[in-house]
């Protein structure tokens, strides 16, 4: 069972801290046969079998079997798909029209018998964020271009905010994410739906994020491992790549229900692989389209995780 990942340019990656290169890795240290590919490498027909440039690698992990040492391409060549394969769709958002073509090619493949994971259909139905806002005990939240209704949302809070956070619908790792007064957000808001030519989120700011934000990776509806992140002094955004700090987090109980209803509903429409953006007790986004910090959870809790996926997948 060969596995394919469809990966972003080798160049674009933190190779010391990338999931997909940290799996494909596992899988070739398993002794499976796995292959990397572009998206200058992918086409799609409807004339019988499929073909796929393909490339070999080579890379090493760490001292620590951990953080990626090195990470190259070495050989290509073009296979032909069998109903045997594994796709992996491992390209990083924003969700634009350039990732929904791609999302509408692997569904084609999808549709001949080739599997895809996360499956292109379940990604394409299921925004990481409004799919987190219909959680019970979500954060209140309005998705929207209007700022009639912006306001009203804002009025209709049960308590007064002490601030608002304004964020796109599509974008990743903290992009386009900011936080307003309440003398600031109006105007604001206006711009912002221009800059997006689009719906804006808005909700409460909530305090606990000054004491970190939690990150859960499941796959097949398994906890694999859960950290605390934790932001720079003065910042609210917990991202590890600018500054954030990060440790071994244990769920709560009511948190890991929540996980597991949601990973049910998504493993039921191909989605295995999902990392959960938590605030409190409250799910505030749940990734599918290529769930990260794979090496950082494993890191923190001193187990290779991608070796637990691969034994989870075969």
């Amino acid at each position: 069972m060969r596995q394919l990942l469809l990966i972003d340019p080798i160049e674009k990656l933190n190779i010391k801290k990338d999931s997909s290169l940290m799996l494909a890795l596992a899988m070739q240290k398993r002794g499976i046969e796995t292959f990397v590919f572009f998206e200058s490498d992918f086409a799609v027909h409807n004339l019988g079998q499929q073909k796929l440039k393909v490339h070999s690698f080579k890379g090493s992990l760490k001292q620590d079997q951990i953080y990626l040492e090195s990470f190259t391409t070495t050989d290509e060549k073009l296979i032909e798909l069998n109903s045997s394969d594994v796709i992996h769709m491992r390209l990083d958002p924003p969700f634009d029209s350039r990732y929904l073509r791609i999302l509408w090619m692997l569904d084609h493949l999808n549709s001949t018998g080739i599997k895809v994971m996360n499956s292109p259909r379940g990604i394409m139905n299921f925004n990481e964020k409004l799919f987190a806002y219909r959680t019970p005990g979500a954060t209140p939240s309005f998705v929207g271009q209007s700022l009639k209704l912006a306001q009203d949302f804002v009025q209709s809070l049960s308590l007064p905010p002490i601030a608002l956070i304004l964020k796109p619908l599509d974008l990743y790792s903290g992009i386009g994410v900011e936080k307003l007064n309440l003398s600031q957000w109006e105007k604001r808001f206006e711009e912002k739906v221009k800059e997006l030519a689009g719906p804006v989120i808005v909700q409460p700011f909530i305090e606990a994020v000054t004491l970190g934000e939690i990150r859960s990776i499941y796959f097949k509806g398994q906890e694999l491992g859960t950290i605390l992140k934790r932001p720079k002094s003065g910042e609210f955004l917990s991202n590890i790549a600018q500054g954030a700090t990060f440790h071994a987090e244990v769920l709560s109980l009511k948190t890991r229900g929540q996980c597991e209803i949601i990973s049910k509903e998504l493993a039921d429409n191909g989605v295995d692989w999902i990392a959960f953006d938590i605030l409190g007790d409250s799910v505030q986004e749940v990734n599918i389209t290529c769930p990260g910090l794979l090496v950082e959870v494993s890191y923190a809790h001193q187990r290779n995780l991608a070796d637990v996926i691969v034994e989870l997948m075969i």
